[in-house]
């Protein structure tokens, strides 16, 4: 495979590394074994640790300024988001080394989970450029890499991610919030013409193939193809679809659950009444209406293969029309 950076000789790069992703304990260990892989292939790290209230922008701005192109993100899905918001528009490229919990961005980009594949990769991928979703949510414009989620899982999303990090005391909160929740009127626009509406508790808009626990939502070339995959959750039971989402591995489609709707759009609009919480790659926003549209080409991320081993764990700008 041609890669962007097929030479050995010494490269810079800036590593942001999260050290709350996946097992917390080991977040030491994995940050020496990192560096210490890096420089076996003859990158230079200057090394980012992650804080809840991280300024990326300024951490992207700043290392290019200073002759710096290549980001490397070590941690999981809400970490490499993040920093592919602050890429967005900037000459530069992202390598990911996944260590969260889902790593759906890394599955879904053919990239291995293990450390010394994936910085392997840094030296001998091959540099996408991967389209992006835009959220108009009240008078912020959101991008996100995943997933934009609308209803129960995006109420149900932080208890469900503190579960699954060991905080086994969020049980508790994750049922309550389960059991409260209430369906809600959910109208849809579909690419400015095609308008749905019914009773339901979710809607999910994926840019990756995979979402959730590694659910197959999309087709391979998902985060190339200008589209959005959009799963309409209508009146599937609260406890069936949780089950089907939270405890099992499959593809999360039409033809599996038949009352889950499958589309295929460059961009719509939801609308939720009562509202219903949004989440944008753990972004919570609170409007009734969203409107989301595409960014095309948006960030240039080095992938891998399709069939990497995963089991051991520049471009324009689509307009947004405001309805």
């Amino acid at each position: 495979m041609n890669s962007i950076y097929s030479n050995k000789h010494s490269r810079r790069v800036k590593l942001i590394f999260n050290p709350a992703s996946g097992v917390a304990k080991k977040s030491s260990l994995q940050l020496m074994d990192v560096i210490k892989e890096l420089q076996a292939w003859k990158f230079s790290s200057e090394p980012f640790l992650t804080e809840a209230d991280a300024d990326y922008g300024r951490v992207i701005s700043d290392a290019i300024e200073q002759g710096i192109r290549m980001f490397v993100v070590c941690g999981g899905d809400g970490t490499v988001s993040a920093v592919a918001r602050a890429m967005l528009g900037k000459n530069a490229v992202m390598g990911i080394i996944p260590t969260g919990t889902q790593n759906n961005v890394a599955l879904s980009l053919g990239i291995p989970f293990e450390i010394r594949s994936a910085v392997e990769l840094l030296r001998t991928g091959k540099g996408v450029k991967i389209d992006m979703g835009m959220v108009i949510c009240g008078e912020k414009t959101i991008p996100f890499l995943e997933i934009c989620s609308v209803g129960l899982f995006s109420a149900l999303f932080q208890s469900g991610d503190e579960i699954q990090h060991g905080d086994i005391t969020k049980i508790g909160d994750f049922v309550k919030t389960l059991t409260l929740s209430n369906p809600s009127k959910i109208s849809l626009l579909l690419d400015s013409k095609h308008e749905i509406q019914d009773v339901g508790h979710a809607v999910l808009v994926s840019n990756m193939p995979y979402i959730g626990r590694n659910y197959r939502v999309g087709a391979d070339d998902a985060y190339t193809d200008g589209m959005l995959d959009v799963l309409f959750c209508t009146d599937v039971p609260k406890i069936d679809l949780m089950v089907s989402y939270i405890l099992k591995k499959a593809e999360l489609t039409a033809a599996g659950v038949p009352c889950i709707k499958h589309y295929k759009v460059r961009n719509l609009v939801i609308e939720t009444n009562p509202p219903m919480p949004v989440m944008i790659d753990g972004i919570v926003c609170k409007e009734r209406t969203v409107r989301i549209g595409m960014c095309r080409h948006a960030v240039t991320i080095l992938t891998g293969s399709k069939k990497a081993d995963t089991s051991e764990k520049l471009g324009d700008i689509s307009e947004i029309q405001r309805k």
